[in-house]
């Protein structure tokens, strides 16, 4: 059995960015479900983990890891992944790009910010579909725009996948979820598509890890 172990939950775009690295790295890790619908992430073991009830946490070299970025740029550091570019500029312009999804769209769709939406809303499901397609939008229309430069090459920084890539997939499929139109972001599509023919990204991907109902 590994000793690394991942608590996640199987639709977590921040869990599936981790899962990808892992396999990225070729690591063997074993995975523990945090029912984020059962409000599995509030209860005292995971608090115990993480006080912010968040997931992922990632249990490995004798520490236990929070923040999916974090966890990357960790994973990236201690076994040379290259996951980051090796540049000061391009470190920043991947940083720029994983951040503009995980800090500025994720922030604003993930699980608890639309439970309170739905929970002060009228007409909850509408305004929720609404909220989704509105950030996750906007924030998709701006990252194609970000890929238009120079460094942008078969994937969102060069010609390897990165952590700016780990954050793209799981925004896509975030926004195939909620029924973002996406038909005018050609190198947002075409990336996305690059990476979800990668065994890494596949095996992570939520259809592939969730537990049987």
């Amino acid at each position: 059995m590994s000793d690394v172990v991942l608590f996640d939950y199987w639709r977590s775009s921040a869990s599936y960015r981790v899962r990808i690295a892992l396999n990225m790295l070729g690591l063997e890790f074993r995975s523990i479900s945090v029912d984020l619908l059962a409000k599995g992430q509030k209860s005292p073991d995971h608090l115990a983990r993480n006080p912010q009830g968040l997931v992922p946490v990632l249990d490995i070299d004798g520490h236990a890891f929070t923040q999916s970025l974090a966890i990357i740029e960790y994973l990236d550091e201690t076994r040379a992944a290259g996951f980051l570019p090796s540049d000061p500029v391009g470190r920043q312009r991947v940083r720029q790009l994983s951040y503009a999804i995980a800090m500025e769209i994720h922030a604003v769709c993930n699980t608890g910010v639309v439970a309170e939406l739905m929970r002060v809303a009228t007409n909850s499901e509408a305004a929720r579909d609404a909220w989704m397609q509105k950030f996750i939008g906007e924030g998709m229309v701006a990252f194609e725009k970000l890929l238009n430069h120079p460094a942008t090459g078969k994937f969102c920084h060069g010609d390897t996948p990165g952590m700016a890539d780990f954050c793209l997939a799981p925004q896509v499929y975030n926004a195939r979820r909620w029924n973002v139109d996406l038909s005018g972001l050609p190198r947002v599509l075409e990336i996305a598509k690059r990476c979800e023919g990668l065994d890494a990204f596949a095996r992570a991907h939520p259809h592939r890890v969730k537990e049987p109902t």
